[in-house]
C-alpha cells in the first residue's frame, strides 16, 4: 500500500527528461524529424515553384541547378581548395578573437582603473561598423590573408570581451571576499571562483563569436580576396551566374554551422556543473 501510494508523487518528482525518455524514443526524434520534413518541403517547392511561377534561372535557379554548378565547381573551379581556405581562416580568426576577447575581458575586469580609462575607446571601436576597416587594411597589407583574418579578428573580439566583462562586474564580491578572508592567493581566487562564475558569459561570447567569424572572412573575401568562397561570391556576381552564389553562401552556412555546434558540444562538456531547465524538480505544490 505505501508503494502505491508513493508512486504517483515519486513520478511527479522525476526530471522532465526521465519522463520523455520513457515516452519512447520516437518522442526525443520528433523535432529533427520535423526539421528534416520541413527542409524537404522547402527544396521542393524551390525545384518546382520558380518554374511555375516564370522566374528564369538567372534570377532563382533550381536546386538541381544548384547540384549541377556544385559539380562544375568542384571540378572546374577548384572548389575544395576555396573552402578549406575559408574554414580555416575562419577558425583561426575565431579562435584569435576569441582569446584576445577573453584575455583583455578578464584584464579589464582585475583592473577596474584601467577598464574606466579604456572604456570610451572601447566603446569607439565597437560601434565602428569593422567591415569598413577591410578596404583599410587591403591598402595596409595588401592582397593577401591578413586583411580578411584581422578584420574576422575585430568581429569575435567585442562579443566576447562584452560578455566576459559583464561577468566580471556582476561577480558576487562578498564571496570574493570570504575567499580574501581565509587568505586564499589572487590566482587562486581567479581560477576558483572569477573563472567558473564567468565561463556561461564566455561560453555564450564563442556562441556568438563562432557566427560572426564566418561573416567577418566572407567581407574580407568580397572586397580583397583572391580565394575563397566569399571570391567565389564576387566572381559569381560579375559572370551573373545565380547558382554559383548560392553554393557559395550554402557552404559558408555549412562552416558557421558547424562552427557552432562545436561550441556548443565544448559549452555542454566545460558547463556540466550548471543545472539544466529540464533537469529542475517541479514546483513544490501545498
Amino acid at each position: 500500500m505505501s508503494n502505491e501510494a508513493t508512486g504517483p508523487a515519486n513520478r511527479d518528482r522525476l526530471p522532465l527528461r526521465a519522463v520523455m525518455a520513457r515516452g519512447g524514443w520516437w518522442r526525443g526524434a520528433a523535432v529533427p524529424l520535423a526539421s528534416l520534413a520541413l527542409a524537404v518541403v522547402v527544396l521542393v517547392a524551390w525545384q518546382y515553384l520558380p518554374p511555375m511561377l516564370g522566374v528564369p534561372k538567372y534570377i532563382i535557379p533550381r536546386v538541381s541547378d544548384l547540384w549541377g554548378e556544385m559539380v562544375r565547381m568542384w571540378f572546374q573551379e577548384n572548389l575544395l581548395k576555396h573552402f578549406i581556405s575559408t574554414a580555416s581562416m575562419s577558425i583561426l580568426g575565431f579562435v584569435l578573437g576569441g582569446l584576445l576577447g577573453a584575455v583583455f575581458g578578464y584584464a579589464l575586469g582585475l583592473l577596474p582603473t584601467w577598464e574606466k580609462v579604456l572604456s570610451p575607446y572601447i566603446l569607439a571601436l565597437q560601434i565602428a561598423p569593422k567591415v569598413a576597416f577591410a578596404p583599410l587594411f587591403i591598402l595596409w597589407f595588401g592582397y593577401n590573408a591578413w586583411p580578411k583574418l584581422i578584420v574576422t579578428i575585430l568581429v569575435v573580439f567585442f562579443p566576447i570581451l562584452v560578455n566576459v566583462l559583464q561577468a566580471m562586474r556582476i561577480m558576487d564580491r562578498d564571496l570574493v571576499n570570504l575567499a580574501r578572508a581565509y587568505n586564499m592567493s589572487k590566482t587562486k581566487i581567479f581560477l576558483k571562483i572569477m573563472l567558473p562564475f564567468s565561463m556561461p558569459n564566455l561560453m555564450a561570447g564563442l556562441r556568438i563569436g563562432a557566427t560572426l567569424a564566418v561573416i567577418g572572412i566572407t567581407v574580407g573575401e568580397l572586397v580583397g580576396g583572391e580565394i575563397g568562397l566569399g571570391y567565389l561570391i564576387s566572381f559569381g556576381q560579375g559572370q551573373a551566374n545565380t547558382a554559383m552564389v548560392f553554393d557559395a553562401i550554402g557552404l559558408l552556412t555549412v562552416i558557421g554551422i558547424v562552427m557552432y555546434w562545436a561550441v556548443t558540444s565544448i559549452e555542454t562538456r566545460v558547463l556540466h556543473y550548471v543545472p539544466k531547465a529540464l533537469d529542475a524538480p517541479p514546483p513544490s505544490q501545498p
